[in-house]
């Protein structure tokens, strides 16, 4: 794993630096397989001192944990337990989700694109042929459709950090949306409640 550890108004001596990446290590590695990278930022305010520890898992998973101490080893110490306590808390989700999963139907295969809005006016073909107005298609991919309850559609959308989310709905079988507001809630569309 990658690990960066910076400093801000902090001088950062070597054994931290080394206790950092050791812990980290130890801590991603009982979780994961492997994590990508890690940032570790060590800061000051007032009298005490600050870490801030972002971690990118893979496939979507990106964990931050915070710390607050007389100093930075136990700042640091504190950050890691949350980070600690959120990866235990997710393996639990997750081994809780994977015995249910051999009696769901696999996820769905979808196309995601990305548009941009073009200023000019005019038409431009659209990935079906057909001609949408003012959009060009810059981006796509391919996606799955999960069959989640909303509960795991919203710890996703939390883990992967996105923006909006369509699932099916394990409850009702439809199609659902979730997206976060501007006011940072989580908004939720179900079709089966305007019957």
């Amino acid at each position: 794993m990658q690990i960066t550890v910076s400093g801000k108004q902090v001088e950062m001596s070597d054994a931290l630096r080394e206790r950092v990446a050791a812990h980290l290590d130890q801590v991603a590695g009982k979780y994961f397989d492997h994590a990508l990278e890690a940032h570790v930022t060590f800061g000051r305010a007032r009298s005490f001192f600050t870490c801030d520890i972002n971690i990118h898992a893979g496939r979507g998973l990106s964990l931050r944990g915070e710390g607050e101490a007389a100093d930075a080893h136990a700042a640091f110490d504190d950050a890691a337990e949350h980070i600690a306590k959120r990866l235990r808390r997710y393996r639990r989700r997750v081994n809780e989700h994977a015995r249910d999963l051999a009696s769901r139907a696999r996820p769905e295969a979808a196309r995601q694109y990305v548009l941009r809005q073009e200023t000019e006016a005019g038409l431009v073909p659209g990935p079906s042929g057909d001609t949408d107005a003012y959009a060009t298609v810059i981006a796509d991919k391919p996606t799955e459709i999960g069959r989640l309850t909303v509960g795991e559609a919203v710890m996703q959308l939390d883990l992967a950090d996105r923006q909006v989310m369509m699932f099916r709905n394990s409850t009702t079988g439809e199609f659902n949306v979730i997206y976060r507001r501007r006011d940072g809630h989580i908004g939720w569309i179900d079709p089966s409640q305007g019957e």
